[in-house]
């Protein structure tokens, strides 16, 4: 198996729940996880993805949803835990034959002069919009074009999970441009500059039976209507992401072509980062592809938590040839990792 190629930070994790204020009384932050990241100013900046509940009671499931006809805009859902059916993992379950999250997550800012100790600001940043946001907004992406910040971000309903847009240039004030990729759709990573005239992306629709969770790229003309999708990966059976796969954050161009580093999903349910490497001119022309992972959980805080054995990112920044990646850990916690582009190109080529 291939040592690691990030560089831990000592001092992970970065960042825990109880670094985090609820955002109102009664709710208890589980999770801080999959931020998005970014240099404004001079500072490093995160975009946290913050997940909240009820103080839970025994015997029963408690969770938020979003609810603008409801006082303070979120309605309180109460199940007996015996009538409740776990859908897939800890975090999703139904009831009466609707699906409904364990938690309610809201995108919330952290800032830092050193890139490595964050302070969280005490209120949310973006809290989800409307109804197909009722479930809450999740694991942004965000890529600075020409001074603006586009932060993507999966927009969580009822209806599933679809792929929201917004855009700031002073992280003080956003526009929302809605639902960009409708469901069943989530990991839009945008590349952070124009090709041959069109933006592109990465993404991952989720299909049911026929079908899988791969990884397409797409192209538009001004980031709101998306065309001429092409899948570019797909699990692959016997090997470390042979379950499922995802975009983390934006590509990285590199003399050799747009490098990505994504996460993918063995039977085991771990999750693990690897390497694709898109053609420069025409990034819908797959180069090459991490034989084995550059990443895997192996720290404590990697291996236990909300949902242990999982490395996951979807954020980092970049120094020349050093990126700084921000990283989940068991879906509860922070972290940090340096990596070599020299190094991790070496791995592939």
């Amino acid at each position: 198996m291939m040592s690691s190629l990030a560089l831990r930070f000592p001092t992970n994790p970065i960042l825990r729940p109880s670094d985090i204020r609820p955002s109102r009384a009664g709710m208890e932050v589980a999770c801080v996880l999959n931020p998005g990241a970014f240099r404004y100013q001079g500072r490093t900046g995160l975009l946290l993805r913050i997940a909240e509940r009820p103080v839970q009671e025994p015997g029963w499931i408690s969770t938020p949803v979003l609810d603008s006809a409801k006082e303070g805009g979120i309605d309180i859902v109460r199940f007996p835990a015996a009538e409740c059916t776990w859908i897939e993992d800890a975090r999703v379950f139904s009831y009466e034959g609707r699906g409904y999250l364990t938690t309610l997550s809201h995108l919330r800012l952290a800032w830092s002069s050193d890139g490595v100790k964050f302070k969280a600001d005490e209120k949310p940043t973006l809290l989800g919009e409307g109804p197909w946001e009722a479930f809450g907004i999740e694991d942004s992406r965000v890529t600075e074009i020409d001074g603006t910040y586009h932060l993507t971000y999966t927009a969580v309903s009822g209806a599933g999970f679809g792929v929201g847009y917004s855009s700031t240039r002073d992280w003080k004030t956003f526009q929302r441009h809605g639902v960009i990729i409708p469901p069943p759709n989530k990991d839009f990573a945008l590349f952070p500059e124009k090709i041959g005239g069109y933006y592109y992306a990465l993404h991952r629709p989720t299909h049911q039976n026929l079908g899988g969770p791969y990884i397409w790229i797409s192209r538009s003309p001004d980031l709101l209507h998306w065309g001429d999708h092409h899948c570019v990966a797909r699990p692959r059976p016997g090997m470390w992401d042979s379950q499922k796969l995802g975009a983390g954050a934006e590509p990285i161009k590199t003399t050799k072509g747009w490098l990505e580093i994504y996460h993918g999903v063995a039977k085991d349910s771990q999750y693990c980062l690897g390497l694709l490497l898109f053609d420069l001119n025409d990034p819908r022309k797959l180069l090459a592809r991490s034989e084995l992972p550059i990443m895997k959980p192996t720290m404590p805080y990697e291996l236990t938590g909300f949902f242990g054995n999982v490395v996951f990112t979807n954020g980092h920044v970049r120094d020349g040839d050093k990126i700084t990646m921000y990283y989940g850990a068991s879906d509860e916690v922070i972290c940090g990792a340096t990596l070599s582009i020299k190094a991790l190109l070496a791995s592939l080529l």
